[in-house]
Formats: structure tokens, sequence, C-alpha cells
């Protein structure tokens, strides 16, 4: 749409093709020639149109968003917004205006070079984008897709090289017993052999002695020296399997002149590396880095979730999880009366937490509580510990409290119970409180009993391995054990109710230190992070303690 000249009117041309326009559209404010009309309307049939002859038209103004009944003919270029007469005398007053006709022939030119814009360049230039990043896709899938087929190869040829190893291992063992056993073999049958020789010879001597016959007498030769001549003696040398295993970097085995280790030269990642040496040496004394208020007393267990986070549970039927600022994250509201025993999350981020009136284990999915484990009749879970293989261990206890034992679970099914040593005798003593429990990272299963004031070790197959009474330790009152946990480096950490401390030991039971000088009065609850810091509950006062004790 143009405006007038002062001396002629330019020639006006049809919106839709080029020819003069002598028709409008006021509804949808468009010139048309007289053979685009029907076009125009047949392409938009479903919207009302109002034809008119071009000098027939009319202006459509929009009205005033401030007055009534007033039409904005001009357009605020200041404010950017469409004005009336009132409006320019009043709120708009001293702004530069332009007339509407004119804003809208500049707005419709504007809009015409951003669609031409949008439509020839930014839509090319994104549809190239897209391809590109399309292609970055296909080409990581395809990497990844290569890494991992690789992946299992070399996971085949380690397997077959491991297999070598111990199929020579084998072929060596079976070739020392063959040969020994042959040796031995061998001496037994000359043995074997002279004594019904000897018991012969003994016999044939009687009867001479009985005859009285001096030619029988006197033509005997003595055999005493043959048979005084035993066969030499084989000294038996039993072979034995030396083996060495550190966590992560080495593993060695040597029998005999035979020798094999698998040794990992370089870690995945310099931080990891540097994680790994980090995590090598105690500190003198423990640091204290956070108190965090958990909102429960009692306070009973922790779980940590990664490396700033934990769940909290205590006296009441809310399990909360908290981050190390203090505040709560998540909730979960459970069903356990009074509260749950005893909460820990599995390797893949969820909580399991333990009802001891019915009985159960149950895991948090998805929002979601499910029953995952029922124990037995008579017997009802206190602690539980989930592993690293995916295996759940659950301290159980009699409802007369006399007898505790340990049940290995994988999944739904009973894989393991340890309750007896080699002679039949009880491991745990039996009373009102829970064995607690943590699996290391070599297999052994770490109990404290604080019904014998005594840590409790034994390995995979239940053999119990040693036992930690706190007297390296030293401390002025009897040792009280709770919570206990294992680190990396696969020390033994353990509180002490009494002693207001932890006992940091070994994975062979040698006690190294107390973490004594953090004020952990009433340590109850323990949990790891990722970041290898204890996090302590206070069981009074229902702070958590965020303790750094490695460098």
């Amino acid at each position: 749409m143009t405006t007038p000249t002062s001396h002629a009117q330019e020639v006006i041309t049809c919106d839709l093709c080029v020819k003069p326009a002598q028709q409008f559209c006021n509804n949808c404010h468009l010139s048309l020639c007289v053979d685009c009309v029907s076009k125009h309307v047949d392409k938009l049939k479903y919207q009302p149109h109002d034809i008119v002859h071009f000098k027939n038209r009319k202006v459509a103004f929009p009205e005033s968003e401030l007055y009534s009944n007033q039409r904005c003919e001009a357009h605020c270029q200041q404010c950017d917004v469409p004005v009336c007469l009132k409006c320019i005398f009043g709120p708009h007053n001293g702004h530069k205006v332009k007339d509407m006709p004119e804003i809208f022939n500049d707005k419709k030119k504007k809009l015409e070079k951003e669609t031409k814009e949008i439509e020839s360049t930014v839509i090319p230039q994104y549809k190239k984008k897209n391809e590109e990043t399309e292609s970055k896709i296909s080409i990581i899938m395809d990497k990844f897709d290569e890494l991992d087929k690789e992946k299992e190869e070399n996971r085949k040829s380690w397997h077959q090289e491991v297999d070598t190893i111990f199929n020579q291992l084998g072929s060596l063992i079976k070739s020392i017993k063959e040969n020994l056993l042959a040796a031995l073999n061998s001496q037994q049958s000359k043995i074997k052999s002279q004594i019904p020789d000897m018991t012969q010879t003994v016999q044939q001597n009687k009867e001479i002695m009985k005859s009285n016959n001096v030619s029988a007498v006197t033509n005997y030769k003595s055999k005493l020296d043959e048979y005084r001549n035993m066969p030499i003696d084989i000294d038996v040398k039993l072979p034995s399997l030396k083996t060495n295993t550190v966590q992560g970097r080495e593993l060695s085995l040597e029998l005999e002149e035979y020798k094999a280790s698998l040794t990992q030269t370089k870690l995945s990642s310099l931080t990891e590396e540097i994680s790994y040496l980090s995590l090598q040496k105690l500190l003198d004394q423990g640091k204290s880095i956070s108190t965090i208020p958990s909102g429960v007393t009692p306070l009973g267990a922790v779980a940590c979730v990664g490396v700033d986070e934990a769940w909290v549970s205590g006296a009441d039927k809310i399990v909360r999880r908290v981050d190390i600022h203090g505040s709560v994250r998540d909730t979960v509201t459970t069903t356990c009366k009074p509260w749950p025993s005893d909460i820990k999350v599995t390797r893949q981020g969820e909580l399991v937490y333990c009802d001891v009136n019915n009985r159960t284990l149950n895991i948090v999915r998805h929002g979601r509580t499910e029953a995952l484990i029922t124990t037995p009749q008579c017997w009802k879970p206190g602690k539980l510990c989930c592993t690293e293989s995916g295996d759940i261990l659950v301290c159980m206890y009699t409802t007369d409290y006399r007898q505790h034992k340990i049940v290995r679970y994988q999944g739904h099914t009973v894989e393991q119970e340890i309750d007896r040593d080699e002679d039949g005798e009880p491991i745990y003593k039996g009373g009102r409180y829970p064995l607690y429990v943590m699996e290391n990272n070599n297999g052994d299963i770490c109990a404290s009993n604080s019904n014998a004031d005594i840590v409790v070790v034994v390995d995979k197959s239940g053999r119990v391995r040693f036992r930690y009474d706190s007297t390296p330790a030293r401390r002025k009152i009897s040792f009280n054990p709770r919570h206990i946990v294992t680190d990396s480096m696969s020390r033994i950490i353990v509180t002490d109710w009494n002693n207001a401390c932890l006992h940091i030991l070994d994975q062979n039971g040698q006690f190294l230190r107390c973490v004594d000088n953090c004020g952990l009065h009433n340590a109850n609850g323990l949990s790891v992070d990722n970041e290898g810091r204890l996090w302590v509950g206070l069981a009074i006062s229902g702070e958590v303690k965020v303790i750094q004790y490695m460098k």
C-alpha cells in the first residue's frame, strides 16, 4: 500500500503478482488485480473476505489500549507502540511519532526482508548445521560401536591370557604331583616287595633253628645286611603357591620356578592416579570439614550418595536425603514401626532400608517402594550391607536375641550363611545389640559385635581371620563398637560409642590409629563418600560430621 504523492498517484501493483491492482481485501489488507481475486479467496477459503474496489479500501487502524473507541493512526517511535490522538497529548507527549500507513509500509518491508533472509539464508544454515551434527552423531556412534567391539575382543584376549597362565600352572602342578607320586610309588613298591621276602626268611630261619640240621646251619647265608639297606628315603617337598594382590595395581603368583603376573602400569587418567596416591597416607589427625543438621534425633544411620549427599534415618518413619550444606533434597516416608533399623545405598544409587516388624528389606525405585527380601520366621533383619557385586548381606537375630548370623542374598536367593566357626561354635555372641556388617575389597566380611565389644573379620568362605578388641588403641573406657565401613585402601573403620572416636585398622586387623579429635560424641551412623570422606552420625545431637582423615 502506498500513500499519495503531491502530483500523481503511483501505480499500485498486486500483492500476488506484478499487475496493477484494482481490488482490495479489507480483511486481509491485500492489493489484488482482477485475476488474483479468485486465487486469494480460494487459497484462504475458510476465512471471510471483504473484496472492494481499490479506491474504497479501508485502512484498519488498531484501537488504543489506553482510551476506548480511539483509533491509533500513528506509531510512537520511542516506545514502539501504536498511539491515538489522546496518547500523543497524554503519556506519549513529546515523543516522535509516524503516521500509521508510513510505519505500516516500513514494517511490511522489514518483514519481507526478514522473511527472505530466514528463508534464503538462516534456514539453509540450520539445515546445513543439522546435517553436520547428524554426521558427527553418526561418526560418534560408529566410533563407540568400534570401541565396544574392540573392548570385547580385548576381554576375550585377556581371558585367554589368564586361562593360559592358569592352564600352565595347572599343568605344572599336575607334573609336580605325578613326578612326586611316581617316586613315592616306586619306593613303596620296593618296600612292599621286601616284606614277604623277609617274612619268608624269618620262617625258614626258625625252621633251621628247630631242626638242629648241621648242614642247614652251616650253609646259611645271612641276608641281614641286605635287609638293613632300606630304600633311600625320598625328601618330599610340597610346593606352595605364592600370590600377591594389590587392589587395582597387580596380580601375581609364583610356584617354584614358574612366575606369572598381570600388572596395571598406567591408570586410566591423571586424576585417578592422583586420587590413588592421595589415599595412601592417613592424616595425623582427623579434620572436621562440615557439620550438618539432619533434622532427626536421635539419629540412627547414614548412607552416602555420591560426593556431597547422604540419606539419614532416625527415630521417625521418614528417611531424608541431605546435602553437605544441610539442605533436604528428598524424603521417603516408610511404614516402619517405629523406624527403619538400617539404611544403605546400592551400587546403582537406590535406597534400601530394613523394616524389623515386617521382617522385610525394602528398596525404593523410581519413587516407589517394594519388598526385596523377607527374612525367615523367628529371624529379624537388623543391619545390612550392599556389596559391590550386587549381593546384600543381612545381619539377622532371633526374636529372643540369643542367636546372630550374617546371610548373603543374591536377589531373593540365600547364597551363604555365616554363624559358626570350624569347631561349630557361634562366631557372633548373642545379645540385644545387632551386628553391623561391611564387605571389604578383598572379600572379607567385617562385623562389629557390641554384645562382645569386638570386631570379627571372616574371609569370603566364612572362616574367622581375626578379632579386634581395641587393646592396641589403649583407650581409657571399654570398647563399644557400632557402625563399621571399609575404604578404598581396604582399611576398616569402626565407631566407638564409649570413647567418642573412630578406630582405623588395616585389612589384616593391625591397629593404625584413632580419630578422636573431632567431637564425635555418641558416634553412631557411619558412611564413606566418593571423595573418601567419612560421614559420621551423632545420635544425640542429630548432626552429621564430615571428616577428612586421609591425604
